[in-house]
C-alpha cells in the first residue's frame, strides 16, 4: 500500500557509539575530553553502586540530546491516490487558464497613450496599423491601417470614442493616401460617405470607409537564423487633400504584438521634392523591425533538443541490443528506434511558424543529421535481429552435445554458492540487528563464509551394536581401522 512519509528532522541511531568509552585515553584525561555534561561521580568499587552508574548515565545522555521525532507514515488507498491526483491536475488547467484573462490589455493601452500624446502635443491626423500579417514565405507583409484624427479642431462631429480615448475620433477632412509614392492613391477617404446611427446620433466606423491595406516587400535576409531570425520593413506614406494640398502626418503607430512575431515600430517625419519643382511634399516614414517572441524561440529550441535526446536514445538502444543474445531481447529496441524515426519529423513540424524544409540553420544543425543518425541506427538494429534470429534458427538444427550454456552455468553458480547476507541499514532497529547477527552466527557455523564451501570429509557409520566398546572411547584412529570411517567417500 502506497504510504505519504512525514520525515524527522533527526533520525534516531540504533547503533549509538556514546555509549562506548575511550580505550587510549586514561580516565583523567578521558575525563579531561568529555562532553559539556558531568556525569555524576559514584563509587564503582562496589556492586551496589551499578544501578545508580546506570541510572546517572541516562540522565547524562538525556540532558545532551534532543528528543528524537517519529517518522508519521500516512497510509493512502489506490482511490486516494487517483483521486489526489485528479485534483492536482484540475487544479493546474484552472490555473493555466487565467491567462487569458488580461492578455490583451497592454496593447490598447500603448496605442491609447499613443494617441493621447498626439492630442496634447501636437493634434492632426493619426494612421494606426491595426493588423500586422507577416508572409515569411512570400516574403511579404501588410499593414491595415486605420486613420484617425486627434484634437477638436481636427475630428469628424460625434466621431470621438476611438482606441478608448475621447480625444480622438475620424478626420473631418476628405484625403487621398499614397503609400510608397504611388502614382494612383492607395485609399480615398470622404467623410461624407461615414452614416449616422439614428438612436444615438453618432457616427459609425465602416471598415471599409476608414481603414486600408498597404501591401510591402519584406527584407528577409537572416531568414536561415529561425528562430532567431528578424526581419527589417521601411515605408513612406504621405496625405493629400482632394485639391491636391498635403496634410501632415503627425504620427504612424502599430500594434506590437502578433500570433508569431513581435513588431516594433519607428515613425519620424520626413519630405521629398519632385522633378523640377522646388515645393516639399511632407509625408510619415516608418521603420519596422520584426522578430519571433521569446515564447517562440523558447519552444522551438525546447523541440530541438528533444529531438537530439531522441537521436542518442537511437545510439543507446544499438549499443544495448549488441549485447542481448536472444531475439525477444533486440526487438523491443528496433520498435522503440523506429517510432523516434517517425516522431522526428512530427516534431519538427510542431515549431511555431518554422520555415519549410529549405536548409535554414536548425535543419542543417538538427532535422537532417537526427533523421540520418536515428535511420541508420533502426537499419542497424533490424541486422542485428536477422542475426539473432539465424542463430537462433541454427541452435535449433545443431544437436546438444552435453555442453552447458554459460549463462546457465552462471547461475547454476550463484544458487549453489549464494551471495553474502548485507548489512543491516543504518535505521535497523535493534531487534533486526539481533536477529542478523543470529542469522550470521549461523552461517559462520556451518561454513558458509569459507570458499569453497566446507564439506564434511567423512561421516561416521552406525556401530556395531554386537561390538560392546561404544564410540566415545575409541580414537579417530581406531574408529578409521575398524571401518567405521570412510577414507575416500561421503557416501560410502
Amino acid at each position: 500500500m502506497p504510504s505519504f512519509r512525514v520525515p524527522a528532522l533527526l533520525r534516531p541511531s540504533d547503533r549509538s557509539f556514546n555509549r562506548l568509552r575511550s580505550f587510549h585515553l586514561t580516565p583523567a584525561e578521558a575525563a579531561a575530553a568529555a562532553s559539556p555534561f558531568q556525569v555524576p561521580k559514584v563509587d564503582t568499587r562496589t556492586s551496589t553502586s551499578r544501578p545508580s552508574i546506570r541510572r546517572a548515565s541516562i540522565n547524562a545522555m538525556k540532558t545532551v540530546l534532543p528528543p528524537l521525532k517519529k517518522i508519521v507514515a500516512i497510509p493512502l488507498q489506490g482511490k486516494t491516490v487517483a483521486i489526489l491526483s485528479i485534483v492536482a491536475s484540475l487544479f493546474f488547467i484552472m490555473s493555466i487558464s487565467f491567462a487569458f484573462i488580461g492578455s490583451n490589455a497592454n496593447e490598447p493601452t500603448d496605442i491609447t497613450n499613443a494617441l493621447n500624446s498626439v492630442a496634447a502635443t501636437s493634434p492632426g491626423v493619426v494612421l494606426v496599423g491595426e493588423s500586422v500579417d507577416v508572409d515569411v514565405d512570400e516574403p511579404a507583409v501588410t499593414v491595415r491601417w486605420a486613420i484617425l484624427a486627434c484634437g477638436t479642431d481636427f475630428m469628424l462631429s460625434g466621431s470621438a470614442g476611438v482606441h478608448g480615448t475621447d480625444a480622438c475620433g475620424l478626420p473631418s477632412t476628405p484625403m487621398h493616401i499614397y503609400v510608397d509614392s504611388d502614382v494612383d492613391p492607395t485609399f480615398t477617404y470622404d467623410p461624407s460617405e461615414i452614416p449616422f446611427n439614428k438612436d444615438t446620433g453618432h457616427r459609425r466606423s465602416i471598415q471599409n470607409l476608414v481603414q486600408f491595406d498597404s501591401d510591402h516587400t519584406l527584407d528577409v535576409h537572416q531568414d536561415r537564423l529561425y528562430p532567431f531570425d528578424t526581419y527589417f520593413l521601411s515605408s513612406t506614406l504621405r496625405a493629400v487633400t482632394f485639391d491636391n494640398q498635403t496634410i501632415p502626418i503627425q504620427k504612424a503607430v502599430t500594434i506590437q504584438l502578433t500570433s508569431s512575431f513581435d513588431i516594433m515600430t519607428l515613425d519620424l517625419e520626413s519630405y521629398s521634392v519632385p522633378d523640377n519643382s522646388t515645393e516639399q511634399i511632407r509625408g510619415r516614414d516608418i521603420d519596422m523591425y520584426i522578430s519571433r517572441p521569446n515564447e517562440a524561440r523558447f519552444f522551438a529550441l525546447a523541440l530541438f533538443c528533444v529531438s537530439w535526446i531522441l537521436t542518442h536514445v537511437t545510439v543507446g538502444h544499438v549499443f544495448l541490443a549488441r549485447r542481448q543474445h536472444s531475439r525477444g531481447a533486440v526487438l523491443p529496441h528496433l520498435v522503440s528506434s523506429g517510432a523516434i524515426v517517425i516522431a522526428i519529423p512530427q516534431l519538427r513540424q510542431s515549431m511555431p511558424d518554422a520555415p519549410g524544409l529549405d536548409g535554414v540553420l536548425i535543419d542543417s544543425i538538427g532535422y537532417f543529421p537526427q533523421m540520418v543518425i536515428s535511420s541508420i541506427a533502426t537499419v542497424v538494429l533490424l541486422f542485428i535481429l536477422v542475426v539473432r534470429e539465424l542463430d537462433y534458427m541454427n541452435s535449433k538444427n545443431e544437436p546438444n552435445n552435453g555442453l552447458m550454456p554459460l549463462q546457465l552455468h552462471r547461475e547454476s553458480l550463484l544458487a549453489r554458492y549464494p551471495r553474502p547476507m548485507g548489512s543491516p541499514a543504518a535505521n535497523s532497529t535493534s531487534t533486526e540487528i539481533a536477529q542478523w547477527e543470529m542469522k550470521r552466527m549461523l552461517k559462520h557455523l556451518k561454513g558458509d563464509f569459507v570458499f569453497p564451501p566446507v564439506k564434511p570429509s567423512h561421516r561416521l557409520k552406525p556401530s556395531d551394536p554386537a561390538k560392546g566398546s561404544h564410540r566415545r572411547v575409541k580414537t579417530m584412529s581406531k574408529i578409521m581401522e575398524a571401518g567405521e570411517v570412510s577414507h575416500f567417500s561421503d557416501t560410502d
